[in-house]
């Protein structure tokens, strides 16, 4: 995985997944195949639609769609050259701005989140399998019968299939994965473009874009921008640890080239395919259908059944690798690197994701909206320290082969940079009120902005003095060009 142990790298900081890497496989076509493995799931699908309970038109959703992909584009390359350029996973840099040990903070929060999420994924995927089952095998509606910790036989059955097949994706670690996502996301796009034509073919060409709305609680203005940052904040877990997968970019070109057209272009195309079939389903059906897989398997063809909600749950399990599975793997062995590596990291992972039966937690809405929609909210303030650091305050210098010793450029104090925690601390508290409160509910939507922009100010102005500062962007301007394990006078 990676180039010759840097001297003085303790084994409290380093094992060769965490290290930086010498495979730069992922070019181009592997990054944006993964970027249509992220959008082209059942969220994804659902998502543009859901913009219209806003209380938006079509044109409005769209150009909030298109918007705030925009945005999406910019704050991802952030992350994707941050990466590129390191070679090092997210966790490691954000030993950067969190200091050695205190990076821990930032990944713990993130794996909490994409583990609770692994499952809900998991789950929803195994719904899919479900419905090919019962097609097929109608006799098995019996085992939907009973109930063991929430769930029945078949759904346990199912459940457990989508989650051992994920598993297997460890294997050879990122390469399998990588060889995964180079197919799943441009198969969803070939059965989607079936269902654009069946649907148009049986609606007789002759859709209305009218799909049923809320009210702009607080006017058309605030409901735009509120679509706007909705798909920012849709898009913000993996503008954290994009870096997971651009380390292994050949070239910062490569990056951005893949994130053009796996964002902006790509999630524009399938938003409009999904409000095209969305909207072609109330000609053909008599109501709005949200669900891919439910239309699929209105169609009566057992062929276009068992391709559709096979091809959906691939795409289901595409996103859950990348957006929650990659994460939590990289942030675990960052916890413990002697012991952990990345494969031990999602078995950790893929192991609480089973134990906390997570069809439980997706139907709570306590769980939802206190535990995970407050741990999702801590990701902005996360993201505006991570970047204005690395970005504004040290001008993309890094003395890589000092975020693996004990004692270096980013041990602070004990391993943790206390700047880093209060600028936390000060962005955390608001940006959880903000996206919790009731009293903030037209403020909600805004929170992921409100706890990056509030965030990075902070960090900004508490840390711009910082006397190491200076003499780290000496060392690591005195490091390049080079190898990212190039000696640097102490």
């Amino acid at each position: 995985m990676s180039a010759t142990i840097p001297s003085g790298a303790s084994g409290r900081l380093y094992n060769e997944d965490l290290a930086p890497t010498d495979h730069r496989t992922w070019g181009f076509y592997s990054l944006f195949a993964m970027w249509m493995s992220d959008i082209h799931s059942l969220g994804g699908y659902t998502f543009a639609a859901s913009l219209f309970a806003l209380g938006l038109g079509a044109w409005q959703v769209f150009l909030a769609l298109v918007v705030g992909i925009i945005i999406v584009f910019f704050l991802m390359n952030l992350s994707g050259f941050a990466g590129q350029k390191t070679g090092v996973p997210y966790p490691v840099l954000a030993r950067v701005s969190f200091g050695t040990f205190g990076a821990n903070l930032p990944a713990l929060i993130r794996a909490l989140v994409a583990i609770a999420w692994y499952g809900i994924q998991t789950w929803l995927a195994s719904r899919a399998v479900v419905i090919i089952a019962l097609k097929i095998w109608p006799g098995l509606k019996g085992l939907t019968e009973n109930n063991f910790l929430g769930e029945s036989t078949l759904g346990w059955l199912a459940f457990l299939l989508m989650w051992a097949l994920q598993l297997l994706l460890l294997r050879n670690g990122m390469e399998t994965i990588r060889k995964f996502q180079d197919w799943a996301g441009p198969a969803v796009w070939g059965v989607m473009a079936l269902l654009v034509v069946y649907i148009l073919i049986n609606a007789g060409w002759n859709i209305s874009f009218d799909l049923p709305g809320g009210k702009a609680e607080w006017g058309v203005a605030h409901a735009f921008f509120a679509a706007i940052a909705l798909t920012v904040t849709y898009f913000s877990t993996l503008m954290l640890n994009f870096c997971d997968f651009s380390r292994f970019a050949p070239s910062r070109k490569a990056v951005r080239t893949a994130n053009l057209w796996g964002l902006p272009v790509n999630f524009i195309a399938f938003s409009v395919v999904s409000v095209v079939v969305t909207a072609g389903t109330f000609k053909v059906y008599g109501e709005h259908i949200y669900d891919p897989v439910e239309i699929v398997g209105r169609i009566d063809s057992i062929w276009a059944l068992l391709l559709g909600a096979v091809t959906f749950a691939v795409a289901t399990l595409g996103i859950n690798v990348v957006a929650n599975f990659v994460s939590p793997a990289y942030d675990l062995a960052n916890a413990w690197p002697s012991k952990i590596d990345f494969k031990r990291g999602g078995l950790i992972a893929a192991m609480t994701a089973l134990v906390i039966t997570p069809w439980n937690l997706f139907n709570s809405p306590v769980v939802i909206n206190l535990f995970l929609g407050g741990l999702g909210a801590l990701l902005g303030p996360l993201f505006g320290i991570i970047m204005t650091d690395y970005y504004v305050l040290r001008k993309q210098h890094v003395v890589v082969q000092d975020l693996f010793k004990e004692q270096g450029y980013y041990t602070y104090t004990r391993g943790w940079n206390p700047r880093a925690v209060i600028s936390f601390l000060v962005s955390a508290v608001p940006t959880v009120v903000f996206a919790l409160g009731p009293m903030f509910a037209a403020l909600s939507a805004f929170s992921w902005f409100i706890g990056a922009i509030l965030a990075a100010v902070v960090h900004y102005f508490i840390s711009r003095k910082d006397p190491t500062l200076a003499q780290s962007i000496t060392a690591a301007e005195a490091a390049e060009p080079g190898a990212a394990w190039t000696q640097v006078p102490r």
